[in-house]
């Protein structure tokens, strides 16, 4: 009855209904999109041969993965929302490392805009590079109908504008909708998958391939892993802030308590990303020796997505980015001064290095427990592949993209709720976070 009332409460609102509309809209184009084919490909011999873990999960997974499919389908979103995501992750490293840009963030709204200019630049070079990519590895594998330059500039084309088209549903998403529109689309692709993922287990333990206890056994570590990754991306570490009270002209400011949230999960899954694009080249330079020298052929099974090596490389670059990422975004010596010259001190911490110390202390116990968990919830399934025979692949970072931005558009309905008083959308009223 209560959640029933919370909807309720969300139809009072014309302007949340409106927004709500036009998400939706624009995700039924998108994904109306994500099943117009493009003109040459031998559909059937490409999902035989994409359906193959060695082939589909070890390159071309995470772009399959956020595009719901479409590119074992070769349809006009093929890449979906990928260039753009790779583009912004992109130019949002070169904000921390290159001047020009650090200083167009430091310019307000015109230096974003410029910014995101570039990013528009970064992901039309970037979808023609990969659409170029994925016509040379068509053809390699005799998956087109008539190979050729007019294929490829076809191709080329279609995927290209297709991944542009994306890019726009996306910003409209978050100019007019809500949530952020590269995530919602990354949402909708990776929840689309799931319909086709119960129909297949279904079918599996029909057809005596898994039993049904196993089959029950894999949907409870799911719910578990998805429980797992509410928990720990609402957890937080708050440090106590206090304010010396100052007194100017008549009036006293400071003098109030408060804190620094650090989320245990900070970088998100960016580590993820970053690492499973750094593991694509080794993985695509094995399966090219592999074919060609036979000496490779065992180092190709271990680089699987099931093989020891894969997991163990995946789970070091995902510790390795955690901290790096956590470095760019953080810098302990700046917060330190930011408190001292506002006034702000951490009981029992003395002002300026030794704050900044202790910040960096946190950060580093805090990163170490994000990249445990980011990295366990990367390889967990692979493991669970290894030793359960299942008809679908489902990775954890899908899992933590698709709760993520679950959790993050259920936090923008509970603002504009409370903003007119209603009651939240959630039986708490409010998204409260954990204290690590």
């Amino acid at each position: 009855m209560i959640l029933l009332r919370n909807f309720k409460n969300i139809v009072l609102i014309p302007e949340l209904v409106r927004k709500l509309l036009i998400t939706l809209g624009i995700i039924v184009v998108y994904r109306i999109g994500s099943y117009i084919p493009v003109i040459g490909i031998n559909i059937q011999m490409l999902q035989e041969h994409m359906g193959k873990l060695e082939t589909a999960g070890g390159i071309l997974s995470y772009l399959d993965a956020i595009s719901a499919g479409s590119l074992q389908k070769c349809t006009l979103f093929a890449l979906g929302i990928g260039p753009y995501i790779t583009a912004s992750i992109m130019m949002q490293m070169l904000t921390f490392t290159v001047p020009y840009f650090e200083q167009m963030t430091k310019e307000g709204d015109y230096g974003y805009k410029i910014i995101n200019q570039y990013t528009r630049y970064l992901t039309f070079g970037l979808s023609f590079m990969y659409s170029l990519m994925y016509a040379t590895y068509l053809e390699h594998y005799g998956l087109v109908w008539t190979p050729g330059i007019a294929f490829k500039a076809l191709f080329v084309l279609s995927l290209t504008v297709g991944s542009m088209f994306v890019m726009w549903l996306g910003e409209q998403i978050s100019l007019l909708g809500i949530g952020n529109g590269s995530s919602m689309l990354i949402f909708a692709g990776i929840v689309a998958m799931f319909p086709d993922h119960v129909i297949r287990t279904v079918y599996f333990v029909q057809a005596g391939n898994m039993h049904l206890v196993v089959a029950l056994f894999v949907l409870a570590v799911f719910i578990a892993i998805t429980a797992c990754i509410v928990f720990l991306e609402k957890g937080e570490r708050k440090i106590p802030v206090q304010y010396a009270r100052r007194i100017i002209g008549q009036r006293v400011y400071g003098g109030q308590s408060t804190y620094i949230p650090f989320k245990v999960n900070t970088a998100n899954v960016m580590p993820v990303i970053f690492a499973s694009s750094v593991m694509n080249l080794p993985l695509f330079l094995v399966k090219m020796l592999s074919e060609r020298f036979t000496m490779f052929a065992g180092l190709m099974d271990s680089f699987r997505q099931t093989g020891f090596l894969f997991n163990a490389l995946m789970f070091g670059l995902i510790v390795f980015f955690t901290y790096f990422y956590n470095e760019l975004v953080f810098n302990p010596t700046k917060l330190a001064d930011q408190m001292k010259k506002n006034g702000g001190f951490i009981p029992g911490v003395r002002p300026g290095k030794s704050t900044a110390d202790f910040f960096y202390f946190i950060l580093t116990r805090i990163g170490l427990v994000g990249a445990l968990y980011l990295g366990v919830l990367a390889i967990l399934p692979n493991v669970m592949h290894a030793f359960i025979t299942m008809p679908f692949y489902l990775g954890g970072t899908s899992l933590l993209i698709a709760v993520g931005v679950a959790l993050e558009f259920a936090s923008q309905i509970e603002v504009h709720l409370i903003e007119r008083r209603y009651e939240g959308f959630l039986k708490s009223g409010r998204l409260k976070n954990k204290v690590a």
